[in-house]
């Protein structure tokens, strides 16, 4: 796997410099670290490791390291970064010398698969509690949970953004929940641990993102875009392409999450993503506009005006009145930086 663009490794020092004081001689240990939140988080992390000399160390934990030092070999001998096997359920203790903890470990969105829509549900619930314990038998200082968007359910038609005071919760009548739901359960058992046993744990909830390391195998739609693009169009959107959805460079994401770890409150969530709002159609059209000559869209479906379209866009108020972040890429440069970084591998 190609390493992330210096750019972008770049352009998330700039943003963070300050922060990084704080993780000199520690021991960081993170779950989830293989997928495209972890990739991300391990390889800015090494990168201002390097540039600052912190004399800090990362600790991924993963069900198969082969497997992913095979994927980025690049990472294989970075003196400041450690793999060790294991699961989220059941992995016996915290490295020794571990202090910070982020936990990013789980499956990706729903499923048509009611056996996987189970094992989402064990992951999330039963892997974060036993972390929690882990973390309380061994008194880490600061830990990030990262949740998601999900757990807010389905967005009011009539509400352009998602406030972290929205109460809305996902359908339990459908097993499709169960990643909304554990996310939910998973924030619980944060304020549970925080509160019992004095945990110090941040929450950010992430919607959605464009970059590098995002999949292009069907569950997010301007992956599958791109994906379109790149093989030459048409670029297909099986819906009408009203939905509304908003789309935050994984850089930015990578900012905000260092910056939620390391400055945000206890048990104060942030929700994560773009406050600028496309529908489907305007993201499959500025995807098409990052080509030469642009493919063709095609819509399978004629828009309805009876039925309601789908929204999933953040209020991040909060975080930028409290911790000062900000969207720094735009939604067109992201794209762009994306298709750059697909066409190097």
């Amino acid at each position: 796997m190609t390493p992330l663009p210096h750019q972008d490794l770049d352009h998330v020092l700039d943003y963070t410099a300050e922060l990084w004081s704080d993780l000199r001689g520690r021991h960081l240990l993170v779950t989830g670290g293989t997928g495209f939140f972890g990739r991300w988080l391990v390889e800015t992390f090494l990168w201002a490791e390097k540039r600052l000399s912190l004399q800090a160390h990362m600790t991924v934990l993963t069900r198969n390291p082969e497997h992913f030092l095979a994927t980025a070999p690049h990472l294989a001998h970075a003196p400041a970064l450690r793999l060790i096997q294991g699961d989220i359920c059941t992995f016996p203790k915290l490295p020794d010398d571990a202090s910070l903890l982020i936990h990013g470990a789980a499956t990706v969105g729903a499923t048509t698969d009611p056996p996987g829509n189970l094992d989402t549900w064990n992951t999330l619930v039963h892997g974060t509690q036993h972390l929690l314990e882990l973390a309380r038998a061994h008194r880490v200082s600061n830990m990030l949970f990262i949740s998601s968007g999900a757990i807010y359910g389905k967005q009011p038609p009539d509400m352009a953004q998602l406030s972290e005071t929205f109460t809305g919760a996902p359908d339990l009548t459908t097993d499709m929940s169960a990643y909304g739901e554990g996310k939910r359960a998973g924030e619980m058992l944060c304020a549970l641990y925080a509160s019992a046993f004095g945990l110090p744990i941040k929450i950010a909830r992430c919607f959605a993102f464009v970059g590098p390391h995002l999949p292009l195998d069907g569950k997010f739609a301007v992956g599958n875009f791109i994906r379109d693009a790149m093989a030459g169009g048409p670029i297909r959107i099986t819906g009408d392409g009203a939905s509304i959805r908003s789309y935050l460079h994984a850089a930015d994401l990578s900012i905000w999450l260092w910056t939620i770890f390391l400055r945000g409150q206890t048990l104060r969530p942030y929700n994560v993503g773009s406050a600028h709002a496309l529908t489907i159609l305007e993201v499959a059209e500025g995807v098409a506009r990052a080509f030469m000559p642009p493919p063709e869209v095609r819509v399978a479906q004629i828009e309805r005006s009876e039925v309601a379209r789908s929204i999933y866009v953040p209020d991040v108020t909060r975080a930028q009145a409290e911790l000062g972040l900000q969207e720094t890429i735009t939604f067109r440069d992201a794209i762009a930086r994306t298709i750059q970084w697909l066409k190097s591998k």
